[in-house]
């Protein structure tokens, strides 16, 4: 622990760990934060909610030290502060547990830990063995089930976003800032995440929770603040409110229906699978999809849900089945194929697959129609604008014009990018794989309703989610997997929470 978060660990306990009053951030042409309020008090759990945009993540950045606010006052255990920079504001004892994995993959997982801050011995040598030691407490304190020499790249996605958690817990800060934690975590993982937090909870950390899932925030925090449009909407005792209260307050209407389930009637077979089979990642998985129809694919994070949409898409490669489209055995050997058969793929990993993040919104839009849209060597920036203009409107895309980056855009809107890019190729069967992962709650509903309709205008849609009141809810039949195969296949009218568990639970 560094001095000074082991001072302000030792200081007598003011009233608030973190105060923030009317604090203003402005960037080009967008007020982030307008007059923000917001506090912390030593071991409580504050949730931080809204909808992509409204301001969370640069009010977490300002409190990091990420960014600098153009106005107001923040005050950390009773005495105002001003960070340059994480580094400052880490060594006071504030720490922020990034959704974006913030990791060096070529290190080990110690070293990642304290990364700027190791050990040594004389002469500025790092101590390795006390690293080595002192991570393995934490990693153990976790059940973390790797070890502190474990190279970082050679991690599951889940375990390395316990990489990132348990910084938290080995620098004994007194505010930790998580932005949407579980997002990559298994249910076991999971808790034990939520009993690391009970420990920082119980040492008097003031924990800050961002996340776009009520069940976690009602089960986890003490007090809920929401913020739309960058200004704060109220803070309220989580005992005291409801999920439909924060909906409200988060996007200022009610939401009519979360889910919407098309009404179409399945059509023609599109895609049929037979067989398909990866050795160690999926066996023996068949299943048809009709035009028209939704299909849900639910199961726990490492069931092979993913591995199967990617080679339906033609990024991995079967070792045994077929796929038919339209009757007839295909070989579908890249992406490229499969976008000529009429299927499109929008991937789990939206930054890391889904999106060019420095380009802006309609060359993203455009991407996959290149080609098409090149005329000796010439880009019809006509056509791609219009594109654009035509996907924005359709999918409420907030975005300040066509050249806008969209890294600068809330995941939300990034999402519904992907979306459009793969809608502008035309697609017969579109396959969404977590396709609100990470946004918020007016978004999902958005599209849920797109989800149905694009289903009413014809087309075979995909959905793979591990959220099973979103795959019940749009879904009008739902396939699971666990351990790489296909465990059930159920009609809407028929499924209930415990038949999926039942059937997405891994077999001993």
């Amino acid at each position: 622990m560094n001095a000074n978060a082991a001072e302000a660990v030792a200081s007598p306990t003011p009233e608030y760990v973190l105060e923030v009053s009317r604090v203003i951030k402005t960037f080009p042409g967008v007020k982030a934060l307008d007059e923000v309020s917001f506090d912390i008090k030593p071991g409580e759990v504050h949730a931080l909610v809204g909808e992509n945009g409204a301001g969370k993540s640069t009010l977490m950045k300002v409190l990091a030290g990420n960014y600098k606010p153009d106005g107001g006052t923040i005050r950390h255990m009773g005495e105002p502060v001003r960070h340059n920079n994480p580094l400052e504001a880490k060594e006071r004892g504030i720490l922020l547990i990034h959704q974006e994995l913030s990791l060096v993959p070529e290190l080990s997982v110690a070293e990642n830990i304290y990364l700027g801050s190791m050990p040594l011995k004389s002469f500025g040598r790092v101590d390795w063995r006390a690293l080595n030691e002192q991570t393995n407490r934490v990693l153990e304190d976790m059940h973390c089930g790797f070890r502190a020499s474990d190279i970082v790249g050679d991690l599951s996605i889940a375990k390395q976003q316990m990489v990132e958690i348990a910084r938290a817990d080995a620098f004994h800060c007194n505010v930790v800032i998580f932005d949407e934690p579980t997002a990559s975590l298994t249910d076991q993982e999971k808790e034990a995440l939520f009993e690391t937090i009970r420990k920082l909870k119980a040492r008097g950390v003031g924990i800050v929770y961002i996340s776009h899932k009520m069940s976690e925030i009602f089960e986890i925090t003490d007090r809920i603040t929401v913020l739309r449009d960058g200004k704060t909407q109220g803070t309220m005792n989580t005992a005291e409110t409801n999920a439909d209260d924060v909906t409200h307050r988060m996007i200022g209407r009610s939401l009519d229906s979360y889910f919407e389930r098309a009404e179409s009637s399945p059509g023609e077979e599109l895609l049929k699978v037979e067989g398909l089979t990866i050795k160690g990642l999926i066996e023996d998985i068949s299943f048809d999809i009709r035009a028209g129809e939704v299909v849900g694919m639910y199961g726990l994070v490492g069931a092979g849900r993913s591995e199967v949409a990617e080679t339906i898409f033609g990024i991995r490669k079967p070792d045994a089945g077929t796929i038919f489209w339209r009757g007839q055995p295909q070989q579908i050997t890249s992406p490229h194929a499969a976008m000529k058969l009429g299927i499109g793929l929008v991937p789990e990993d939206r930054k890391g697959q889904g999106l060019v993040l420095g380009m802006g919104g309609r060359d993203n839009t455009t991407l996959p129609l290149v080609n098409e849209l090149n005329v000796f060597g010439f880009m019809q920036r006509g056509r791609e604008t219009a594109l654009f203009d035509h996907y924005k409107k359709q999918l409420q895309i907030r975005t300040t014009g066509p050249k806008q980056p969209v890294v600068n855009l809330s995941g939300g809107n990034q999402q519904k990018f992907v979306i459009a890019k793969w809608l502008a190729t035309k697609p017969k069967l579109l396959i969404l794989d977590e396709p609100t992962r990470g946004i918020d709650v007016g978004s999902k509903s958005e599209i849920h309703k797109l989800i149905a309709r694009l289903a009413e205008e014809g087309l075979a849609v995909l959905v793979i989610s591990s959220e099973m009141p979103e795959i019940m809810g749009v879904s009008q039949r739902i396939l699971t997997m666990a351990d790489g195969r296909l465990t059930g296949n159920f009609d809407h009218e028929d499924v209930t929470e415990d038949k999926l568990l039942n059937a997405a639970s891994p077999r001993e």
